[in-house]
């Protein structure tokens, strides 16, 4: 909540450095741009959130960017304040501290990091900190759903609060996909999404890969032309600048001179992601490769990051994130929230996959609006273990030749069903 300090005016910039500007009063918060902030977060949206300058009580040139995810934890001493706010938390935790260990904290923080002298910090104590929690904080204990005393060393307390969290999720698990799976009945694809024409060549190669009675031979050989045709199709949406060169005749041909390797990285979300990465080197020289292992907690049913490996600077270069389908989206989601976290542009990630589900596309979309998508198909429906429907079944199974009998490596369909153990 401290990010959201409301820009301070000249005449109140004068009072805040002589330590004579309340900043423990509802009145000091932007709610406005924090309410709308917070509604954006629950909807799975990244958002951008102020960095505010306590030295110099104001809000830095740049902001930073927050993505959207299954719990958010919103911090602040005023969060009970504000009544549209309050609607929006679905618990409400009070944390109570002694008021000599909370004068300590403040003293010690406002010093060392603030740069605050002692005296004025206690004038700001005593004239707006102590009246302001008499006030605004102190009286809103009755509005909280847990009280916790002594704060992080309460285990018994945090113990309860993570089992909630774990039951919520549990249950709000089906409801959400349910929305998102009606949601997409009725929306249009996104703009975002491009499909790769299909051609009489295109609707062979599928319907090859597709057929359950395709040997696994000839289940590599089609899928690895269909990757060559996608790949190619994905390197269409980088960006090229107008060149000209002379030909063997001597006359000049106007063209475009587009991204070779250098700029490129190839992202592959293992395992069967992996089976792209020959097509992407094939057509791009010296192109650079990280790989994302995204497995599924049985316990939780959530995705989770168990392997990274990503160049130092990738930050630069347009990724082409790689996976065979995707069903739900959410290990496509978790995979483009790494990249965004090592500072890759939403704009410059292309999710490239050879299957996908209206699902998958509507839920990339919506928590990504920047992210291209890029396939070769998009099939209507999931199915109860959450297979593209009507699909090409387990892909990594079939081009690696196991069978999925044992739990472990979760490959396609988002990584959301375990498969073999390796």
């Amino acid at each position: 909540m401290d990010s959201f300090y409301k820009v301070l005016t000249p005449e109140e910039q004068t009072l805040a450095t002589s330590n004579d500007y309340n900043f423990d009063h509802p009145g000091a918060f932007d709610f406005e741009l924090l309410v709308a902030t917070v509604k954006r977060l629950k909807q799975g949206k990244s958002v951008k959130i102020p960095v505010y300058d306590f030295t110099t009580h104001g809000r830095q040139k740049d902001w930073k960017t927050v993505y959207g995810a299954s719990v958010v934890i919103f911090e602040g001493i005023m969060s009970f304040a504000d009544k549209e706010l309050l609607e929006l938390l679905d618990m409400k935790i009070f944390v109570d501290t002694d008021s000599d260990i909370r004068l300590v904290r403040r003293l010690r923080r406002d010093i060392t990091e603030r740069g605050r002298d002692i005296e004025g910090v206690i004038k700001q104590y005593n004239k707006f900190v102590k009246p302001a929690f008499e006030q605004y904080i102190e009286p809103y204990i009755r509005l909280a759903d847990i009280v916790v005393p002594r704060g992080g060393g309460n285990m018994v307390a945090i113990d309860l609060i993570v089992q909630h969290v774990h039951k919520q999720m549990e249950e709000r698990e089906l409801s959400v996909r349910a929305v998102l799976a009606s949601a997409q009945q009725t929306q249009p694809l996104p703009q975002t999404l491009s499909v790769l024409e299909g051609t009489p060549q295109v609707k062979g190669l599928h319907t090859i890969i597709r057929n359950q009675e395709t040997s696994r031979d000839e289940f590599i050989f089609y899928s690895k032309r269909l990757m060559r045709l996608l790949i190619e199709h994905a390197l269409t949406f980088l960006p090229s600048q107008p060149c000209t060169v002379q030909t063997p005749q001597g006359q000049e041909y106007d063209g475009k001179r587009s991204f070779s390797g250098k700029g490129i990285t190839g992202v592959s979300i293992l395992r069967a992601g992996e089976t792209m990465e020959p097509a992407l080197r094939a057509v791009c020289k010296d192109v650079r490769i990280g790989k994302i292992l995204i497995q599924t907690n049985l316990d939780s049913g959530e995705p989770e990051l168990h392997y990274l490996r990503l160049p130092k600077d990738i930050s630069e270069d347009h990724v082409i994130l790689m996976d065979s389908t995707v069903s739900t989206g959410a290990a496509a989601m978790m995979a483009v929230r790494v990249l965004l976290d090592h500072e890759v542009q939403e704009e410059n990630i292309a999710l490239v996959s050879l299957l996908m589900a209206e699902l998958g596309v509507h839920s990339v979309a919506y928590a990504f609006p920047k992210v291209k998508i890029i396939t070769t198909a998009v099939d209507k429906s999931v199915d109860d273990f959450l297979q593209v429907i009507p699909g090409i079944g387990d892909f990594g199974d079939r081009y690696f030749g196991t069978d999925g009998g044992s739990s472990g490596w979760s490959d396609d369909e988002e990584q959301e069903r375990p498969k073999q153990q390796t």
